[in-house]
Parts: C-alpha cells; structure tokens; sequence
C-alpha cells in the first residue's frame, strides 16, 4: 500500500513554498527560465530548463517566464507551460518518496484562485492526486488558528489579497484584491530615483534588491544609500525618501479595501474584525507598516494591526493544515470524479 503525503503549497506571484506531512519545507522565485538554443543549453549544463534564482541570474541566455501576473496565471501557452513545470519543480525538491498517493491543497493570490483554478487544477494533477485550490489569506488564517472575525491581508507582489475569516470556507464576497504590492511598488521606486537622480542607471531588479534590504515607512529610519553607475562609473546615492514614499503607496489603498470589507460585515462585529487584522506575504515585511495602517485606521475608528512571524511559509504551513484536517472521503471523491472526466 502506497504512503499518502499531504502538501500544502503556496502559489505566489514571486515566490513559491512548500510545506510537507514528511518534513521538509523549501521555497523557490517563481520564475523558469527555458534555454533559447544550444549555446544556451551549454551555459546552463545541459539543461533545457532552470528555475527561481537561477534562471533571473541567467534571463539574458534564456526565455525568462514569470507564470502569475498581477496575481493571475496569463492567458498564453508559455505561462501554463511554465505553471506546470514551477509545480513539478518545487515538488521535485520536496523529495516525496516516490509512488506515494499526494493530496495537496494549492494557496494562491485570491484573483488566481478563482479566475485561473482551472490552469492551476490542471497543472497540479500530473503530480498530485487530488487537490484544493484555496485563497493565500484563507491559508495564512487557517494555519494561525484565526477563524473567527479575522481580517487577513496577504501582500504579494502582484496582488495584496484582502479576506475576512469568519468560521467557514471564505467566498467571493469576503475578499478583496488590489494590485499596488511589490511589483507596484518597485516601479514606483524605480520612477522616483530616475526623477530625483536622471543621470543614475539601474535596473528594476536592482531596485527590487534596494527594497527587499530596505524597505520601510518609518519616519526615522537609517539612511538607504545606492550605488549605481553614472556613465559607468560607480556613484553613491541617498534614496531614503524615495524608499519610504514609495512604500507608503501601498497604505492608503490596503487600508481603503480593508474599511469596504468590514463595512459590508456584519455590525456586530465590526469593531472585532477591525481590531483583528492579520499582515502577511512578503510585503509584510516592510518595517512599520503594521503601526502605518493603525494610524491611517484612526479615521475609521481603529484598529489593530499585526505581523505574521514566518512569512515565508504561512500560507503552505497554512495549506498543509487544511490538507490534513480535510475528511479522507473528499479526496477520494476527487479522484473519482478525476477518474470521470478522463
């Protein structure tokens, strides 16, 4: 009888993580890079295709694929190709022992988990045996125990995907999504520092590492220095404000879906959601966000605001959880219906 292992992952814009019954966790950037010709191949061992770090580093000798976009799997050939083989990868890496029986719950942006469930059902049942698409926040929510009058907002980098938690499975009026997360917020630093330093070049995945090291909306915080070429030659800069402006950006519009989800909730618990508000996704690690979105609560009558502690792999911890609550009689139904439509 074949071993049964559960997995959650979680299907980001920019990463992607694994959390298994066996043990292992990993993460990978949710990029594949596919060899443009054989000098390519060489460059990358013989390989046809490489993933995540790797295949940033080497996108000027491949064709760099980047599935999820602003929170969905495009609609073209090469980004489901791309799905598929990111699936396949990051289970590869979780070294499940071969010929086991694999139930996995998939978190994705909650955009993804609704308008591209398909692509990602389809991706994911070449490896897995059955298999729940759920929304990142739901996930994040579900592993922390936060069931109840919870408002989770999950900061990617194409989407921040806002849902309240309210005992049951979430559905599509409890969420919210805007698309001012990471990727927004790196063009909006990367506009800022070309308007303030013109004669500066960088790239935006220049910018993008500046954040990730930086990143704050602190009014006292340590200089952010950079520095970037100028006519080739290498020349500091100062890029504390634009930093801090352009990570600002995504308050105002986080906070603004946030109010509208708990004003449509029921009043009687209103002030409970409001005071139960949950950051996660990469984006919460921006240092003082969490008291930047208390304070821009004031107006609405408060709130209170807090971090998860492992970003990384709440929402597969999370997924993992569901996966392994969930009766056995579903994932066999599952399998009988996939069984059906084949």
């Amino acid at each position: 009888m074949s071993e049964t292992v559960y997995v959650g992952m979680d299907l980001g814009t920019s990463r992607t993580s694994i959390t298994t019954s066996t043990g292992v966790r990993t993460t990978v950037w949710s990029y594949v890079g596919y060899a443009q010709d054989h000098v390519s191949k060489k460059l990358l061992g013989g390989r046809d295709k490489v993933f995540g770090e790797e295949a940033v580093q080497n996108r000027m000798a491949v064709d760099l694929v980047r599935p999820l976009d602003k929170g969905v799997i495009r609609e073209d050939e090469n980004a489901k190709r791309a799905t598929r083989d990111l699936i396949e990868h990051i289970l590869e890496q979780a070294e499940i022992p071969s010929g086991s029986t694999v139930y996995g719950v998939i978190g994705a942006p909650a955009e993804a988990s609704v308008g591209s469930k398909a692509h990602i059902l389809e991706a994911a049942s070449e490896f897995m045996d059955s298999i729940i698409v759920c929304s990142e926040p739901f996930s994040v929510a579900y592993g922390l125990d936060f069931l109840s009058d919870t408002l989770v907002i999950d900061i990617g980098a194409g989407t921040v995907d806002l849902c309240r938690v309210h005992g049951t499975m979430p559905k599509e009026d409890d969420q919210r999504t805007h698309h001012f997360g990471g990727d927004a917020i790196d063009q909006r630093l990367f506009d800022l520092i070309q308007e303030k330093h013109p004669e500066a070049q960088f790239s935006v995945n220049m910018v993008r590492e500046i954040k990730e090291n930086f990143a704050s909306v602190g009014r006292q915080q340590d200089a952010v220095m950079a520095t970037f070429p100028v006519k080739g030659k290498p020349t500091e800069f100062d890029i504390t404000d634009q930093v801090r402006e352009a990570c600002m950006g995504i308050v105002q519009p986080t906070v603004e879906a946030l109010q509208d989800l708990i004003a449509t909730y029921d009043p009687e618990f209103q002030q409970k959601m409001r005071n139960h508000v949950l950051l996660g996704g990469g984006g919460s690690q921006i240092t003082g966000l969490a008291r930047a979105m208390e304070e821009a609560l004031v107006e609405y009558g408060g709130g209170k605001v807090k971090t998860v502690e492992e970003p990384q792999y709440a929402g597969s911890n999370g997924a993992l959880r569901i996966a392994l609550d969930m009766p056995e009689e579903f994932w066999k139904e599952f399998m009988d219906n996939q069984k059906e439509n084949a």
